[in-house]
């Protein structure tokens, strides 16, 4: 009896969900999200997925998976990029309102990149091949995303993974994008079940759990049989965090103060064994190639026989102004800046306005108040004396997958200078550390992170977070990384030509497969 009113219950549930497709969907995205990290739902996405494939199944029109595309991706990115709308409750009485309207143009912009993937499932019939074409169509739309309009491909459905380094070792073959594809395929796959429930399909729902195991399995096996090294020179940082509310951060009265917190906490302890003290992005206000009296007052900050890496904001002129740009210095005890990087990658909106000069007359004033920051070079390199290169990013620069060093002469290990001041307590900080944890496993190097308020932190390049300082906690820390850990990957030989290869090819494979079987029914 109990049997049977669960079967009808769930039969009731899945005709609600295709007769309320859009709303449905909208569901299963924002369910979607709470997968990703720090939450890592994983039941979530299973369910999220696995009813959304079920839903596509009940529709035939292309109109309509469209329809249920847009709303899965609004529900998606408004619930996975709530934190954005945080950086309008540093000044809470002049945008706080906007909080909520940030939320919903957040899913109405994003949403788009839904569209793709859910039309592709009216190419077949079969839930199989649904599930294979809606795996393939996310790839190719996270991709599309990580460049479209500069790109932000932030929280790929891969980051669910990131729950622990184990699952994410496959990245080293086919990356960010190429996870996505699998997990995709692992989390929809239940939808057999859904869409036609028997002892065939139960045993088949059985593995996609399965796959994660394996997953899990070959993770562990890599990081436990790694080569152990024992030559190469150990670098020591010491990560400054002074947990500068963002609301004061840009205060004029509290830069000075601002800059001594800075200082004081890496005098914290002796530094004669440090090799590079770690300031965060912007921590200098001012511009070190000219700022002199700047320079003399934080050199001390540097280590006794090594150097300081600091964020600061240099200016050029640009006519009769001058064009700020966001900016990395390597300083040594002396005073001297003997290296400089600007930042290549900007965000848009924040560091620049993307076709500021096709905008409308109205809202030019709003859009004037965002300064237009200079763009650096990607893929340098810094090379400073007795220490291998390493490469230099800032802030969000690090979520681009395949993007972030160069190919030829790769160095070995990253610096990552970022705030994430504006977030507050949020799911964002630890979005941005896995991020740098999924790039240190692609590109098989180690990645120093710097922040301001938090995540600070070390990673090796198999992702695992080796030395931390937690979110919002004031002070520094002392960390080892070890460059020669670096391993070449066959991602960073080939970059994301691997994932777009594989997703053409399952793409193409569900849509000759299914074409095969029409022609057998109808013949």
């Amino acid at each position: 009896m109990q049997k049977q009113i669960l079967k009808i219950s769930i039969r009731n549930v899945l005709a609600f969900t295709a007769k309320y497709h859009k709303f449905s969907a909208f569901l299963c995205g924002m369910l979607l999200a709470t997968a990703l990290p720090p939450f890592y739902q994983l039941w979530a996405a299973f369910i999220a997925l696995s009813v959304g494939v079920y839903i596509c199944a009940q529709k035939d029109k292309l109109c309509s998976l469209a329809a249920i595309g847009y709303w899965f991706g609004f529900g998606y990115f408004a619930v996975g990029f709530y934190w954005i709308g945080n950086a309008l409750l540093v000044d809470i009485e002049r945008t706080g309102w906007l909080y909520p309207i940030t939320l919903v143009l957040n899913g109405a912009f994003f949403g788009i990149f839904t569209i793709f993937p859910f039309m592709l499932t009216k190419f077949s019939k079969s839930i199989f091949l649904k599930i294979l074409l809606l795996a393939s169509g996310w790839c190719l739309s996270e991709w599309f995303r990580g460049f479209f309009l500069t790109g932000f491909p932030w929280n790929p459905v891969s980051s669910v993974l990131a729950l622990s380094p184990n699952l994410l070792q496959t990245m080293v073959w086919w990356g960010t994008y190429g996870l996505s594809l699998i997990a995709v395929i692992i989390f929809a796959w239940p939808a057999l079940l859904l869409n036609k429930a028997n002892y065939k399909t139960l045993a088949l729902s059985f593995l996609a759990p399965l796959a994660l195991v394996v997953l899990w399995e070959h993770g562990a096996f890599v990081i436990a049989h790694r080569p152990k090294i024992s030559h190469g020179k150990a670098i020591m940082v010491r990560l400054v965090q002074p947990s500068i509310p963002q609301s004061l951060k840009w205060d004029k009265e509290a830069l000075e103060q601002n800059l001594k917190e800075y200082i004081d906490l890496s005098h914290g302890l002796d530094s004669t064994h440090i090799d590079f003290t770690l300031w965060g992005e912007t921590a200098v206000p001012y511009d070190l190639t000219y700022d002199l009296d700047k320079v003399r007052r934080i050199r001390s900050s540097a280590p006794r026989y090594g150097y300081l890496i600091s964020g600061f904001v240099r200016y050029e002129p640009d006519g009769n102004k001058y064009k700020p740009f966001n900016s990395l210095g390597v300083i040594n005890r002396s005073g001297s800046v003997v290296a400089v990087y600007d930042k290549s990658h900007l965000v848009p909106f924040g560091e620049y306005i993307p076709l500021r000069q096709y905008l409308p007359e109205w809202i030019k004033p709003v859009a004037n108040t965002i300064s237009e920051f200079g763009r650096g070079i990607q893929y340098e390199t810094i090379k400073i004396d007795r220490y291998p290169e390493f490469a230099p990013l800032i802030c969000y620069e690090i979520i681009f997958s395949d993007e972030i060093i160069r190919k030829d002469n790769k160095p070995k290990w990253a610096v990552v200078l970022t705030n994430d001041g504006w977030y507050g307590v949020s799911a964002g900080p630890y979005q941005h550390l896995v991020a740098a944890q999924m790039r240190a496993v692609e590109e098989g190097i180690s990645i120093v992170r710097s922040a301001n308020s938090g995540i600070s932190a070390v990673i090796n390049p198999y992702g695992e977070i080796t030395a931390q300082i937690p979110l919002n906690e004031r002070g520094f820390l002392d960390a080892m990384i070890k460059p020669d850990e670096a391993r070449k990957t066959l991602f960073g030989f080939c970059g994301n030509y691997i994932p777009l290869t594989m997703s053409c090819l399952i793409l193409l494979f569900a849509v000759l497969l299914s074409r095969i079987k029409i022609k057998r029914r109808n013949f």
